[in-house]
């Protein structure tokens, strides 16, 4: 059922394409990560955000070890093919390792780039939490 699917997606020389994910319910983006085929795959039949880990260089489903996992609401390919776009629903309300909402956090203002979001939940709780029930 997914060959057709992904087939259209027009994948890099290294078998990756780009994806954002965003919050549904209030369209923030949330993060930008990496999907190879298997990833694509993987979030169309769990309907949660399955990531491919360049440094580990093997599928990550977000939420993992943190529990915030991010539930697939929709997917959407860019004009060109070669960009998704996830909407989910952010678990936990954090996204980012750092624990805070996003992983954009970094603004710039005169003086270089300053962090512009509060922390929400210490990395250290966050990553001792178990993962949650789906």
């Amino acid at each position: 059922m997914h060959a057709s699917i992904l087939d259209t997606i027009k994948f890099d020389d290294k078998g990756l394409v780009p994806v954002i994910a965003q919050d549904h319910s209030n369209k923030q983006v949330l993060m930008m990560a990496w999907m190879n085929r298997e990833a694509v795959e993987a979030t169309l039949n769990e309907k949660r955000a399955v990531y491919y880990s360049r440094s580990r260089q093997s599928l990550w489903r977000k939420g993992e070890s943190s529990g915030n996992i991010q539930k697939l609401l929709d997917i959407r390919l860019d004009c060109d093919g070669d960009t998704l776009l996830l909407s989910v629903e952010q678990v936990g309300g954090v996204a980012c390792h750092t624990g805070r909402a996003n992983c954009f956090y970094r603004a710039l203002n005169e003086q270089g780039w300053y962090d512009a979001d509060d922390v929400l939940v210490d990395p250290e709780t966050l990553y001792s939490k178990k993962p949650a029930q789906e």
